[in-house]
């Protein structure tokens, strides 16, 4: 399916530019030229840059969602009508570290905007430096692109979400600076609740998937997880089930984290054996009604459930 996408978009490369100059050839007299006060038209990857690009750019930008609410993000690929909303935006906003593997062709063929890897400046994390429930001779070498879920890490994404808006658009730079100086400081509180609120409960967890390892390098936990990787479909063996049942008991843990789009019947498995229960902890990947800060908030409240 991803070769057949690539053909698909690859092809748009011939069809897009022929199309537009034939349009625009016959249409340019009668079509204004945009105004110069016009917004910015940028488009997020996926749903927690969506809300941070909102924050920053409020009504100075029109800001779109290019993977759809409810879609898990990690194995998505973009159809020809994605790549060609996707060429007439400005900018399009990426997590980066490998997350959206398909922007690579958007490079490819040319696109015109600017790209803004929000990663940039980030130290990354190798998915091999996360400890995994299941001792096996599987090593993976993966950068982990969970940025999103540690806010002093989201701090650096909004700066360079704010820096990009800025770039194409100095003349609202204060504007896009200040906002972005605002959004900082409720994810400063964020933070400080985070470290407050954990610091004197216990460090192990057993999460779904990989996705709070720099979450848990922030805030002194120690994440384990059903699936060892970072890709959260997997399916876990008997073998694994069995370990995670057996270190849990170990560690005295009762609850097991499960996620939105993850199979909760799994996790409950666990729960059942340890006569515990299982709660959400979310990577949020995918919107919902609930900000991030909120979200965040609760992922919080359960941690503290399980820990404390």
């Amino acid at each position: 399916m991803k070769q057949q996408s690539r053909i698909a978009i690859i092809a748009i490369i011939i069809v897009i530019p022929l199309t537009s100059f034939y349009v625009l050839s016959q249409e340019s007299k009668s079509i204004p030229s945009t105004p110069q006060n016009s917004k910015l038209q940028a488009i997020s990857s996926f749903y927690p840059l969506y809300e941070f690009s909102k924050n920053i750019g409020q009504d100075k930008v029109d800001v779109s969602l290019l993977v759809p609410i409810g879609v898990e993000p990690h194995d998505w690929e973009p159809t020809i009508q994605d790549v060609q909303r996707i060429q007439k935006s400005d900018l399009i906003i990426i997590n980066g570290i490998g997350f959206e593997e398909w922007v690579h062709d958007l490079e490819d063929m040319g696109y015109n905007g600017l790209i803004v890897d929000t990663s940039k400046g980030i130290q990354t994390i190798h998915n091999e430096d996360v400890e995994s429930v299941e001792d096996d001779d599987h090593h993976h070498d993966e950068n982990d692109p969970h940025i999103w879920l540690d806010p002093t890490l989201v701090k650096i994404q909004v700066k360079n979400i704010a820096n990009s808006f800025t770039k194409k658009d100095p003349n609202n730079a204060n504007f896009y600076q200040t906002n972005a100086e605002k959004y900082i400081d409720e994810l400063d509180e964020l933070d400080l609740k985070i470290k407050n609120e954990l610091q004197y409960c216990k460090k192990d967890f057993i999460a779904f998937h990989n996705a709070f390892t720099y979450f848990s390098e922030q805030y002194g936990l120690n994440q384990l997880t059903i699936i060892n990787s970072l890709q959260p479909h997997l399916e876990p063996s008997a073998k694994t089930l069995e370990s995670v049942i057996n270190t849990a008991k170990k560690l005295d843990i009762k609850i097991i984290f499960s996620e939105e789009t993850a199979d909760p019947r799994t996790s409950q498995v666990i729960a059942d054996e340890l006569g515990g229960k299982v709660l959400t902890l979310s990577p949020i990947e995918i919107g919902n009604d609930l900000s991030y800060i909120e979200r965040m908030t609760q992922n919080l409240n359960n941690l503290k459930e399980a820990l404390c």
